[in-house]
C-alpha cells in the first residue's frame, strides 16, 4: 500500500507543551508532572529554512538546524515516512518555559519536534502519543519529563531495558492540589547535576527511598496531609546542592515550615506541592532571587489550529 504524499497546509501546523517536573522528590527518572506554562510552536511552509523565536531563550537558540525543535523534527518526518523530510520550513516558537531550569525545557522541544512531524506526515490522523513517548524518551533520556509532556497530569514511567520500549501510568491526583514554583534566575544543566550523585546507597536510605515513593502516589491520588512525608528524598536533592545553595536553602525553608517541597528536576527551580491551604504558609515568606509563580496541573502535548 503505497503512503500518499503529505504537505504542509498553507497555514502550518501547531502544537502546545507543557512545563514539567521531573523526580517530584523521591520519584528519582520515575514521576513527573504536566504544568501549565506552555510552549507554542508552529511550522509552516518557506522557501528556506527560517526560524523565529520570541520568549524564553530567544538570545540564545541556534537558527539553524541545530535548534533542538527542528533536528526532532526532521528526525520524526522521516521515522514517521514523510516524503520530503528535508523541505523547507518556517519554525515559530513563542517559548514560555524557561531554559535549564528543571522544568523541562528540552522535552517539551524534543516532544514538539515529535509532534509536529506527525502532523505533517499524518494530516488528519490524532496524535499517537505511545509513538511519541517513546521517540522522545530515546532522545531526552528521562521517561519522567517525556512522559508528563507527552500525557501531561502525573506520570510514573519507566524503561523496560530487556526490550528498549518505555513503560507508563498516569496516576490520580486529588483535584485540590496545585504547584506553587520559585524559578531562578540561574541555570543549571542537567548534565552537570547529575554528576554529583552518588553511585551507591545503603540499604536503609534505599528503604526510605522506595517508601517515600509509594506514598507520594497515594499523597497525590487521596491523601493531600501526607504530600510532606511523600516528598523525602535521599538520592539527589542534598547531593546536589553545591551546585545551587540557594535553591537548596529555599527547599529547606519550606520544609521546615511544614510545606512538601522539592527541587524541580535537575533544580534549579524549587516547586511545593499542596492545596491551597498548605501553600498559605509560603504566602508571607520572602524569596530574594526567585520569581514564585502559581501553577495547575496541566494536560500534554495538543495541536493548535
Amino acid at each position: 500500500m503505497t503512503t500518499p504524499a503529505a504537505r504542509v497546509p498553507g497555514e502550518g501546523v501547531g502544537v502546545r507543551v507543557p512545563a514539567t517536573s521531573a523526580n517530584l522528590g523521591p520519584g528519582f527518572d520515575a514521576l513527573g508532572l504536566g504544568l501549565d506554562l506552555w510552549d507554542e510552536l508552529w511550522v509552516r511552509p518557506s522557501d528556506r529554512l527560517a526560524i523565529e523565536v520570541a520568549g524564553e531563550g530567544a538570545e540564545h537558540v541556534p537558527r539553524d538546524e541545530r535548534h533542538l525543535v527542528v533536528s526532532t523534527l526532521r528526525a520524526g518526518l522521516r521515522h514517521f515516512g514523510h516524503p520530503t523530510p528535508d523541505m523547507p520550513l518556517l519554525l515559530q516558537a513563542h517559548n514560555a518555559i524557561p531554559h535549564s531550569r528543571g522544568l523541562g525545557s528540552s522535552a517539551a522541544a524534543i516532544v514538539a519536534g515529535y509532534a509536529l512531524a506527525w502532523l505533517l506526515a499524518r494530516p488528519g490522523e490524532p496524535l499517537d502519543r505511545g509513538q511519541l513517548l517513546e521517540l522522545s524518551t530515546q532522545d531526552e533520556g528521562h521517561p519522567d519529563n517525556a512522559g508528563a509532556a507527552v500525557f501531561g497530569g502525573a506520570i510514573l514511567a519507566w524503561r523496560r531495558s530487556d526490550v528498549e520500549a518505555t513503560g507508563l501510568v498516569q496516576l490520580e491526583v486529588d483535584p485540590r492540589i496545585r504547584a506553587r514554583v520559585w524559578i531562578p534566575a540561574g541555570e543549571l544543566r542537567t548534565a552537570q547535576a547529575r554528576q554529583v550523585l552518588p553511585d551507591v546507597l545503603g540499604r536503609e536510605q534505599v528503604i526510605a527511598q522506595a517508601s517515600r515513593s509509594a506514598l507520594l502516589i497515594h499523597a497525590l491520588a487521596t491523601a493531600p496531609e501526607q504530600l510532606w512525608a511523600g516528598t523525602q528524598d535521599w538520592l539527589h536533592q542534598q547531593q546536589r546542592g553545591a551546585l545551587m545553595p540557594d535553591s537548596l536553602a529555599l527547599m529547606e525553608r519550606l520544609r521546615g515550615a511544614g510545606v512538601a517541597a522539592v527541587v524541580s528536576g535537575a533544580g534549579p527551580t524549587v516547586m511545593a506541592l499542596g492545596t491551597e491551604d498548605q501553600l498559605a504558609a509560603t504566602d508571607s515568606m520572602a524569596h530574594a532571587g526567585f520569581t514564585a509563580r502559581d501553577l495547575a496541573i496541566a494536560g500534554g502535548v495538543e495541536p493548535l489550529g
